[in-house]
């Protein structure tokens, strides 16, 4: 494979979900990649013409091989609520298929934070998928793209502390805490972006975010000024909300507790409150190098963003992650 020309064969697991949707239009777009689409089968959902479907038994280790051979890259989006040993039987089916790149499993988390892998339990999942890749000889490139901004906004007070239909807000601390993060479509045109580009031998390349976080954002802000758009879409103000304040550290206390009982919300509400402490974890675009420019992201606009989760609150995403 001559590493001046981008990686042709692209293998996504998750391909009809909220991200692997996104994922497969956004690269199909480009025309310039063979893209297959792995699936348990049993799903209404079909990606766009041209996507090669696979249905294949994740458990079945010589299905997954036969899948994956000849693939270059192979994103995983699978559901927070995907059994935990899934994750890792694709990646060894695709180091014995010789796929060169992996994207786990990882969204929004930025494994070279040490306090958060050190507190958060989703960067300590994060962490140990990323080590197995290493352990196996893979190369692999996590998407730091911070929480999904329409998704968390339209879920409400364990998110974003920010309930749209009910009007009621928690202010996580003071409530200004700013995070990165980005919309679903703005991942989709970042994972096009970035398989787009050579593989190496050029400035930028793939190769640039080999083994390393790949950071982008759409919007940088916290939650007062997530509350205030909200404001603007409804045509609200605060005389018509319910706004508390809590600790970010309680919260996070109170999610690991409820967790412990069986509530999986708990682990929700624990993450979120973590990314909002007054030590500004989250905020990677004041921490890090973002590679929105290099790739020609667009600008989005937050209040439109904003508005079209408010207008379309009602089935806006059919079930929790």
């Amino acid at each position: 494979m001559s590493t001046t020309t981008y990686l042709k064969n692209v293998a996504i697991v998750g391909a009809t979900g909220h991200l692997g949707a996104h994922f497969v239009e956004e690269l199909a777009k480009t025309g310039k990649h063979n893209i297959t689409a792995l699936t348990r089968g049993g799903n209404d959902k079909k990606p766009p013409n041209g996507v090669k479907v696979i249905e294949v038994d994740y458990n079945n280790e010589e299905a997954l091989v036969t899948a994956l051979k000849g693939q270059d890259f192979l994103a995983i989006v699978l559901a927070a609520t995907a059994p935990t040993e899934t994750h890792s039987q694709i990646v060894k089916a695709a180091a014995k298929a010789g796929i060169s790149y992996i994207m786990p499993t990882a969204y929004g988390a930025d494994i070279t934070n040490e306090a958060m892998v050190r507190d958060d339990m989703y960067h300590q999942g994060v962490f140990a998928k990323v080590k197995e890749i290493e352990s196996l000889g893979l190369n692999h490139i996590v998407m730091a793209c911070g929480f999904w901004y329409e998704w968390s906004l339209a879920f409400g007070e364990n998110f974003f502390g920010i309930d749209i239909k009910s009007k009621k807000a928690t202010f996580f601390d003071d409530g200004t805490t700013r995070l990165s993060v980005s919309t679903l479509r703005q991942c989709g045109r970042a994972f096009a972006a970035l398989l787009s580009l050579p593989e190496s031998g050029a400035t930028p390349s793939l190769s640039d975010w080999k083994n390393k976080p790949f950071r982008f954002t759409s919007f940088r802000l916290n939650q007062r000024e997530m509350l205030d758009s909200v404001q603007r879409a409804q045509g609200t103000s605060d005389k018509d909300w319910d706004i508390k304040y809590e600790p970010s550290n309680k919260r996070v206390a109170d999610g690991l507790a409820a967790l412990q009982t069986g509530d999986f919300t708990g682990f929700v509400k624990a993450m979120y409150s973590r990314a909002f402490y007054p030590s500004a974890d989250a905020d990677y675009e004041s921490r890090h190098t973002i590679s929105n420019e290099i790739l020609g992201l667009p600008k989005e606009d937050l209040d439109e963003t904003t508005k079209w989760v408010v207008e379309n609150i009602n089935g806006l995403f059919s079930r929790v992650p």
